[in-house]
């Protein structure tokens, strides 16, 4: 598993994917009135890309593709960075069904919470995850996070209003590094 940044060239790999994991992802994505094809074109992505490195540009997001066996697989996303006393940033993955439950998710988030305490010098991650969502919540509390509350009526996603709950982990909570407890939670 690698992580990189969103390369221009992955527009047509990054579609088809999109495409055919349509229904593992839709039911946990913002709503809009574009239909899915369409949002997942390569132009789509290219245009994602671009607002996407601009923010990372000005510091409010790390965007990562996710590679698994050299081809991509997903994409881990720590945005709305906040610096100041708050030092914080918003957590978001999506994982290709075909590698689902191989852990390259939570290797995946591991590898960018770590650089997010470190290099980055965040000081918490967040993720808000929907009550339905029990995959991604289990990935979340094996690499430590901890559940702070529910969020009612959150965002608008697939659709409605849905509820989230709110997860987060603080570069105190884990003095060895996230990477470092996926680890030893691997059974061997």
């Amino acid at each position: 598993m690698e992580l990189h940044p969103l390369w221009r060239r992955d527009a047509g790999e990054w579609s088809r994917l999109r495409l055919a994991n349509q229904n593992w992802l839709s039911p946990w994505e913002p709503t809009t009135g574009v239909p899915w094809p369409e949002r997942h074109s390569p132009s789509a992505y290219r245009a994602m890309r671009a607002v996407v490195a601009r923010r990372a540009r000005l510091g409010a997001s790390l965007p990562f593709a996710v590679r698994v066996e050299g081809r991509l697989a997903g994409q881990v996303t720590l945005d709305n960075i906040v610096r100041g006393a708050l030092r914080s940033g918003s957590l978001g993955y999506w994982i290709d069904r075909s590698v689902a439950g191989r852990g390259m998710a939570s290797l995946a988030v591991a590898l960018v919470c770590d650089h997010a305490f470190g290099e980055v010098g965040l000081h918490r991650v967040e993720a808000d995850i929907r009550p339905e969502n029990l995959p991604s919540q289990r990935l979340v509390e094996r690499l430590g996070f901890q559940r702070e509350g529910l969020r009612r009526r959150y965002l608008d996603i697939d659709g409605d209003w849905r509820d989230h709950y709110s997860y987060a982990l603080l570069a105190e909570d884990l003095p060895g590094g996230v990477l470092t407890h996926w680890r030893r939670r691997i059974p061997g």
